[in-house]
């Protein structure tokens, strides 16, 4: 039986030497390059402040954001992806992009080292000290904001009333010159409350109240050295800008001094200069029109001969 098995033939192939290649180099360049661009990327970041990467967000957030909900394309917007609607602040013609441009939102050097400059009077100054938790400075789209904001404890004005205390008077005497440093033009607005103005003459409101303490601070400005020349607008802006939901919020009680940056000073002077369109009075109109025109009540010729003569 042994003779008839069949032998097992068993045939190992033999493995081929294939040379070395360099093909791992490759990926480990790609991975080198990569990382070399990640940590680039966080250096940048590093030295960007917190506004700039706000602006930079919104800026790829908001093309993602037109594509997927569609509409036609802004005429005012320098965008080449299609869609949108009309800007949250809409204004026409060549000003509004010049004020939407990203580069705007930058805020330039001179008015950052102004920022430094505050801070570091109030941190110096007794009169700011004892207001520090009050003054609250930030840069804005438009320019450097200063705010001040009132205390329950440290009010700015009295109760109700224009006539700023003198501790509110002394900050805005100090802060005074340090805003003539930059030929930038300032504004100045008022804000109150949501409590509605009980006391006082009949048709006072929180509108003139937030007027008359805009005013007040300007001219505690203006005696603390501010250049009359340099404020382009005082306004008194109500309860129409809250900080804070709760209506009797002292936050809510400030008042805010911007200095502009050249963009929103340039906007905010053609503003001011663009010429209204006048009443026009024509001598061929009726008597009765001129007269409700210039609130004159027009007297008949038989009036006029039955009243008796004033001696």
């Amino acid at each position: 039986m042994s003779q008839h098995r069949r032998p097992i033939v068993i045939r190992r192939k033999k493995a081929e030497e294939h040379g070395s290649h360099g093909s791992w180099k490759i990926a480990y360049a790609d991975f080198m390059t990569a990382m070399m661009a990640f940590f680039l990327v966080m250096w940048l970041l590093s030295g960007t402040s917190k506004s700039e990467l706000e602006h930079v967000s919104e800026y790829f957030r908001t093309p993602l954001k037109v594509a997927l909900t569609g509409g036609d394309r802004n005429t005012a917007s320098d965008s080449a992806i299609p869609g949108g609607g009309d800007d949250v602040i809409h204004s026409d013609g060549e000003v509004a992009k010049t004020v939407l441009q990203p580069s705007n939102y930058q805020p330039d050097r001179a008015l950052r080292r102004l920022k430094t400059r505050l801070e570091n009077l109030i941190r110096e100054d007794p009169a700011l000290r004892a207001l520090r938790s009050q003054l609250k400075l930030d840069l804005t789209p438009e320019g450097l904001r200063i705010q001040i904001i009132d205390s329950q404890k440290r009010p700015m004005f009295e109760l109700g009333s224009a006539r700023i205390q003198p501790y509110m008077r002394d900050a805005l005497e100090h802060i005074a010159p340090l805003l003539n440093e930059l030929p930038n033009g300032i504004t100045l607005a008022g804000h109150t409350d949501d409590l509605p103005y009980a006391s006082g003459e009949t048709g006072y409101s929180n509108w003139e109240l937030s007027s008359d303490r805009a005013n007040a601070s300007r001219r505690a400005l203006v005696a603390g050295g501010l250049d009359s020349d340099k404020l382009l607008r005082v306004i008194g802006m109500a309860d129409t800008m809250n900080l804070d939901p709760r209506p009797d919020a002292p936050i809510n009680r400030r008042i805010s001094i911007l200095v502009l940056n050249k963009q929103a000073q340039q906007q905010l002077e053609q503003e001011n200069s663009t010429p209204g369109t006048p009443a026009r009075i024509n001598a061929s109109d009726p008597p009765s029109t001129l007269g409700d025109m210039l609130g004159v009540k027009p007297v008949s010729a038989e009036e006029i001969s039955s009243k008796p003569a004033t001696p």
